[in-house]
């Protein structure tokens, strides 16, 4: 060979490296570091987080199982003496159940199933291999049942308070029978239930003669009942195919989208059990409304009267501004309306509350007419008497309401601490006086409430403080210590908390808030790229406020460990735990109002952290975080290089009703028509429809210049895999290069995929960020996973 030929060679060889590396000063993906702090694999080596107790009925006392290092523990706790202890000897329930087994039980960590506690017996039950046990506390004593029977109460069953009726659904229409009737007797209420249209809980089955359950929920005096359902007939239908059962099977639903001229309408019918009569609520006010007759809980309230003679339905228009409390006669059908409010654009749905209070001697009132969330009291013919809370800050979940006291207890936000995000339980009294902060601690606070008296089991950590887990009193004063997270074993092997960290949106005022991951082996003077996790809100920001190494914390540090900077942050329009302009300033603009918010602070923290490279920048995310880092790749292309998008709601034209008109909005509009009636007489009638129209990120696929992976789960039914089809169909025509996963038999969640979709996700940007290329990568699913 001669030296031209050499020369030539050397020089292709060169060349063809300089091609098939397209990222500089490429390094290798710590993989090995990845996968050694799995959320998994850390929950193992720290255990519980929380202490989740079971409140034990009619009392103040408690049960709670706390894992760690020691291994499995019960514990029962006594909140009026306090004081708690181990519930009972491990080890010596470990040796009975061996000896019965005739096989060897590990004391650190006993399977008992099924386990109820009877704190007036001084016993508990359980269940290991499908037998039965019962431990007596006084003697240590395990005694052995029966195998268990399959379940009393069959799935279809709806039981009356006091187990009295029995109602559930066939063929569409409610029946109901008498528990204790040996002959089963049938009592059929209906007989205009049909599919789409339908007393069952599943609108769509097609199964004949077979008893369902049904949607129906008894008063507590079992005089009468009531069920809600839906006219979903004329709705249009959407499918998925399940690719993988014997045969690929064609799934139907219903599904209303945007603007659509048929959304389902809701009716609330009453019907007497000894008279068998339906009562139909009279409920008509705007097109397309929606009802909710009786719903309650911590987020939107007790709305149950105590007796059967009145029934409280919530009623919205289309449009989400405008909202109806009215009390139901269930005799006659009649309803007047209680109180009536406007709140545009749109009701922050996460917080409203409804409370009945004393059967309606006065209600209390959740409302953001004052630009935050708070508190107000009503009369019984719906007068405002007063205005419970006030201040900047938003009143977050009710959690009691001490109607003897006239003591509401409930969350709060952004009133103390450093942290507008950390939930603080508060008390104050109906009329707005005796204001306390029970929760003094600058930290997120998780609490559970008792059944009987005020008392509170507490969580409360930050992302860099482990959790410590106490019980309050109704002051608000610790009156018992009961756990706290021991994170030893976790920082021997390396493991690092995340930081806090403070920036600003684009406007350069309003105050974001978010956390970082580094890799533990960080070196500040190296350059990372830098990974942002996403999630647009209006209903929730993607950074955590509380201690974790589980879940999407614990998948954000095994991703930084590959060897990227990983951050999560908030921006304007993302949270409803903030003001209502910041939490609805999304609103008609559904895909660009995070981005220049995202972008300013990723441009924020390179600029404080000389260790973040900016000119390598990844941003992924799921569903709603699917559709925000898909549009911020194509709005800003030569800023953002890669992103991985799952489960996307990339069209919001094709996603629900609900969600798209409320967050982005929906124009209504009436036009004024002549028609012939019955009679033959010309008449003018009002026709309303709605136009929800909204930007896709289609209509960006000309833009793409980094690299992007589309996810999808092929049956997903809450956002459709057309919504990533259709971005896929764009990128095609425009002749974009781009790549796409359909994970089979996945719907909105990935479930069992998830820990493959993951090292998808690292082996991604460990390429296109840091130029690992590496085809000897195996994908390494933990099998318990």
């Amino acid at each position: 060979m001669n030296t031209s030929t050499i020369v030539k060679s050397v020089l292709s060889a060169v060349l063809m490296t300089f091609i098939m590396s397209p990222v500089s000063n490429a390094q290798n993906a710590n993989f090995e570091a990845a996968e050694r702090f799995t959320g998994d694999k850390m929950s193992k080596i720290v255990g519980s987080t929380s202490v989740y107790p079971r409140w034990i009925e009619d009392t103040d006392n408690f049960w709670y199982t706390y894992e760690n290092n020691e291994g499995k523990q019960w514990y029962y706790v006594d909140s009026e003496r306090p004081r708690q202890r181990l519930l009972f000897d491990q080890n010596e329930m470990a040796s009975q159940l061996t000896e019965i087994f005739e096989r060897p039980f590990n004391a650190l960590d006993l399977d008992l199933e099924g386990f109820e506690y009877d704190a007036d017996k001084e016993r508990f039950t359980f269940h290991v291999d499908s037998i039965k046990f019962t431990y007596n506390i006084d003697g240590n004593e395990l005694i052995k049942g029966d195998s268990l029977e399959s379940e009393e109460r069959e799935r279809w069953a709806t039981y009356s308070p006091d187990s009295t009726y029995i109602a559930f659904a066939k063929n569409h229409n409610l029946y109901l029978m008498r528990a204790d009737d040996p002959d089963s007797t049938e009592i059929q209420l209906t007989d205009d239930g049909e599919r789409w249209f339908s007393y069952q809980a599943s609108q769509g089955d097609t199964t004949s003669d077979e008893r369902l359950r049904s949607r129906v929920q008894f008063f507590d005096d079992e005089t009468k009942l009531w069920v809600q359902r839906t006219d979903n007939r004329e709705v249009e239908e959407l499918w998925v195919i399940n690719t993988l059962g014997k045969r690929p099977e064609l799934e139907t639903y219903k599904y209303g989208m945007p603007g659509d001229d048929e959304i389902g309408i809701d009716h609330v019918e009453v019907f007497d059990i000894e008279s068998r009569e339906r009562t139909r609520m009279d409920t008509d006010k705007w097109e397309d409304q929606d009802l909710r007759a009786n719903y309650g809980g911590h987020q939107t309230g007790d709305y149950k009267a105590n007796s059967s003679d009145k029934l409280y339905i919530y009623r919205e228009n289309r449009k989400s501004d405008k909202v109806d409390i009215l009390i139901g006669d269930t005799e006659t059908g009649e309803t007047e309306v209680l109180l009536s409010e406007t709140s545009e654009p749109y009701f922050n749905w996460s917080y409203q509350y409804f409370g009945v209070i004393n059967d309606g001697e006065e209600y209390l009132w959740w409302s953001e007419r004052t630009g935050w969330g708070q508190l107000y009291l009503y009369d019984s013919e719906g007068n405002l008497k007063n205005q419970i809370t006030s201040g900047n800050f938003v009143v977050g979940n009710v959690v009691k309401v001490d109607t003897t006291a006239k003591t509401i207890y409930f969350e709060g936000y952004g009133r103390d601490g450093d942290n507008p995000y950390y939930e603080h339980l508060y008390s104050v009294k109906f009329n707005g006086s005796d204001f306390k902060h029970l929760t003094p601690e600058n930290a997120n606070h998780s609490v559970y409430e008792s059944d009987e008296d005020n008392y509170f089991v507490d969580n409360y950590s930050t992302v860099d403080q482990p959790t410590k887990s106490v019980l309050r009193d109704e002051d608000g004063d610790i009156i018992l210590n009961l756990q706290e997270v021991d994170v030893t074993k976790a920082e021997e092997i390396g493991w690092q908390t995340p930081e806090e960290f403070k920036i600003k949106a684009a406007d350069g005022f309003t105050d974001l808030y978010g956390v970082m991951w580094k890799p533990f082996d960080f070196d500040s003077t190296k350059n990372y790229p830098i990974i942002s996790y996403v999630y647009p809100g209006p209903q929730t920001e993607p950074f955590p406020t509380s201690f974790s190494v589980s879940g999407m914390t614990g998948r954000n540090q095994a991703l930084s460990q590959l060897g990227f900077v990983v951050v999560a942050f908030g921006q304007r329009g993302g949270s409803p735990e903030r003001s209502r302009y910041y939490h609805t300033y999304g609103y008609g603009d559904l895909r660009d109002y995070p981005l220049a918010d995202n972008k300013y602070g990723i441009e924020q923290l390179a600029a404080r952290h000389s260790f973040i490279d900016q000119d390598k920048v990844g941003i992924f995310g799921h569903s709603g975080g699917g559709f925000m880092s898909t549009a911020a790749l194509l709005t800003y292309p030569e800023f953002y290089d890669v992103a991985v998008s799952s489960a996307g709601n990339h069209d919001n034209n094709i996603y629900n009703t609900w969600w798209s008109e409320t967050h982005h909005g929906v124009k209504e509009n009436r036009k004024t028509v002549t028609e012939m009636n019955e009679d033959s007489v010309e008449v003018e009638k009002e026709i309303v429809t709605f136009d929800g129209s909204s930007e896709a990120n289609a209509e960006l696929a000309k833009n793409l210049q980094g690299r992007l992976l589309l996810v999808h789960g092929n049956i997903d039914n809450n956002v459709h895999p057309a919504n990533t089809l259709r971005l896929a169909d764009a990128l095609i025509k425009a002749g974009k290069r781009f790549d796409m996963m359909i994970l089979p038999g996945r719907r909105h969640g990935f479930g069992p995929y998830q820990p493959y979709f993951e090292r998808q996700k690292w082996y991604y940007f460990a390429e296109h960020l840091l130029g690992d290329y590496r085809t000897n990568i195996d994908f390494n699913i933990p099998e318990d996973e």
